[in-house]
């Protein structure tokens, strides 16, 4: 089969290469892969690792044999799953506590974008409780986690306030958001303050948005696409009283709540209607070096989707 590895002499670091059929353990099934989305974290683990190493997280197909055990979905079965590495391949091994079966209505390309960036929307949000009647803000708004966590804001009951890096990038918000500012948190002050920040830009972004929090708020931090460090004001912070900062990490929170069953939320919600996706491109297999620098230069709004 082919699969993605790690090659620092390929254009964009990255080429198809040969590789083994997967060989399930009892609890995992042999799903052939459809679609598969990119993440700028694995991105940027892909530049990090060595050659022949393989990235990928997010699939969707179909599947070829059911785990041995008995569990998880039937052969033939649509599904959509995740992987902690080597995901972007023609034929994966996934656990079947990873994976959701796929309403009919819902596409590969649609259900291979719902994995990290849905999963970590989803359960960022849920660390604050109960959001009905909320203020909750997101940085980084155009991106997939993004536009999926104001959208779900949004269906808890809360008024959600999406905060975009550069102008060009509002349309990717607007849709899903009740108001959109350009530029630092400050600018969001007048729709504040906000009980819950979904922040991943990291920086002067980090710093400007713990300031925007309401008494007892809490700060959701889960990437640093623009800047990894960020220097606050210290008295200010513990001197507004309850305030919280939680580190999301989500191969973390997975331990807790397996993928398969947030997944299959999102994916009823997708079917329903009531949840939308932003693909901003679909690419074949053979453009994946090219869809990873897209994403790792900041050229993507909400997702981009490759097909096998």
């Amino acid at each position: 089969m082919n699969a993605v590895v790690v090659d620092r002499a390929a254009p964009g670091g990255l080429k198809l290469s040969s590789a083994p059929d997967p060989a399930p353990l009892p609890f995992e099934a042999l799903v052939r892969v459809a679609a598969i989305s990119l993440n700028l974290g694995e991105v940027r683990r892909s530049k990090a690792n060595a050659d022949g190493w393989r990235p990928g997280w997010d699939f969707a197909g179909t599947i070829e044999r059911a785990a041995p055990d008995g569990s998880g979905p039937l052969a033939g079965a649509r599904v959509v799953g995740m992987l902690p590495e080597g995901a972007w391949a023609e034929r994966v091994a996934a656990p079947t506590a990873n994976l959701a079966t796929l309403p009919s209505g819902v596409t590969f390309e649609r259900a291979a974008t719902l994995p990290v960036a849905g999963l970590t929307a989803l359960y960022a949000l849920g660390k604050r409780g109960s959001l009905l009647g909320r203020r909750v803000l997101v940085t980084g708004a155009s991106g997939g986690v993004g536009t999926f966590a104001l959208q779900l804001a949004r269906l808890a009951g809360a008024r959600a306030t999406a905060l975009v890096h550069r102008p060009e990038k509002r349309a990717a918000a607007e849709p899903y958001a009740d108001d959109v500012f350009v530029g630092e948190p400050s600018a969001a002050h007048d729709a504040g303050p906000f009980d819950l920040v979904l922040e991943s830009v990291g920086g002067s972004v980090f710093a400007g948005a713990l300031k925007e929090l309401a008494t007892a708020g809490m700060l959701v931090v889960f990437g640093t696409s623009a800047e990894r460090s960020s220097t606050i004001e210290v008295a200010p912070f513990y001197l507004h009283g309850g305030l919280s900062i939680y580190g999301f990490y989500l191969f973390h929170e997975l331990q807790q709540q397996p993928a398969g069953q947030g997944l299959a939320r999102l994916a009823s919600l997708l079917d329903a209607g009531k949840l939308d996706v932003h693909i901003d491109d679909v690419l074949p297999f053979a453009k994946i070096a090219d869809a990873a620098e897209r994403l790792w230069n900041r050229g993507v709004t909400g997702k981009i989707v490759v097909t096998l």
